[in-house]
């Protein structure tokens, strides 16, 4: 059997063609596809969940403005919106249905491709992806540094009032505000480093951001305390800035705590200086010791006498 040269030329271009033919219709070839929905979606009150896809054509035979996104979710389509940030995104807004926890969906584009004159149609689409709805996180801190004893604000969502937050490995004085707010007095810990703030609770462990401690200084007045069962004196605490927001806190401990009845000692917002009443106890001999100033605590010794 003779076979034509010219024949089999042309058989061979047509296989060519029909394998184009193939690529053209390859969906991940001609548009790629990018889903820009987090996995963790915070909750919201209006219960309306926000998902975003990227198409990106890479083929020149793509179509311009043929490419039409769809989001499929229980088994229904629906047509995604051009978004306004920026060319190539598109998103639907899902209202999530009471009692879910959870949105399965996936995308489906359409687009056409031109080779030739003749246009065919292409689809690609992603495999099915889950994103989970949180009830509890956290938005930020308020400030990221400040000195030993200040107060600082969390801001987030689902907090409890058995919530700790932690500096490391060491758990703060934590203040529940509201299921929105937490605060907590920056521990007595070195001064000069950063460190990585946790929420820890029941839960599991959240992070929060990193806190700078900056170094402080104090000055005590009188410098020791010399006194008799039932008698008061005067403590002057003071700071060389002002206290910040909410307060400074002074987490001042004892040895002879049945010896020392005094007050919780906070510097107000905006002053400088505060005074307390400090009034004997049982008799004994020990220290007031407040951490995290000067050279990393200052020691004030204390003697209490049978009046």
């Amino acid at each position: 059997m003779h076979t034509n040269p010219i024949s089999l030329a042309r058989k061979i271009l047509l296989g060519l063609g029909a394998l184009l033919g193939l690529a053209l219709l390859s969906g991940c070839d001609n548009v790629v596809l990018t889903n820009l929905t987090p996995a963790s979606l915070p909750e919201n009150p209006s219960q309306i969940y926000t998902i975003t896809l990227r198409a990106t054509p890479k083929s020149s035979y793509v179509v311009s403005g043929s490419v039409k996104p769809q989001i499929v979710i229980d088994g229904q389509n629906y047509p995604m919106n051009k978004s306004s940030l920026a060319d190539g995104l598109y998103e639907f807004d899902y209202q999530l249905p009471a009692g879910r926890e959870e949105i399965a969906y996936y995308f489906l584009v359409g687009y056409e491709i031109e080779n030739n004159g003749t246009r065919t149609a292409g689809e690609a689409y992603t495999e099915v992806t889950h994103a989970r709805i949180v009830h509890r996180y956290v938005l930020s801190l308020e400030v990221n540094r400040g000195p030993v004893g200040a107060r600082v604000s969390v801001l987030g969502r689902g907090f409890t009032p058995q919530d700790i937050l932690y500096f490391d490995n060491t758990p703060t004085r934590t203040v529940f505000e509201s299921p929105n707010a937490l605060s907590l007095f920056v521990p007595a810990l070195e001064a000069n480093r950063n460190y990585r703030v946790m929420l820890g609770s029941a839960a599991g462990n959240s992070p929060v951001g990193t806190f700078r401690i900056d170094a402080s200084s104090l000055s005590v007045a009188p410098t020791s305390l010399t006194l008799k069962t039932g008698d008061h004196q005067t403590l002057t605490f003071t700071v060389p800035n002002a206290a910040p927001p909410g307060g400074l806190l002074l987490d001042i401990t004892t040895d002879v705590p049945e010896s020392v009845i005094m007050p919780e000692v906070i510097v107000p917002q905006g002053q400088t200086t505060v005074t307390i009443n400090v009034e004997g106890g049982k008799p004994g001999t020990g220290s007031l010791f407040l951490k995290g100033y000067g050279a990393g605590e200052v020691t004030i010794p204390v003697s209490v006498t049978a009046k």
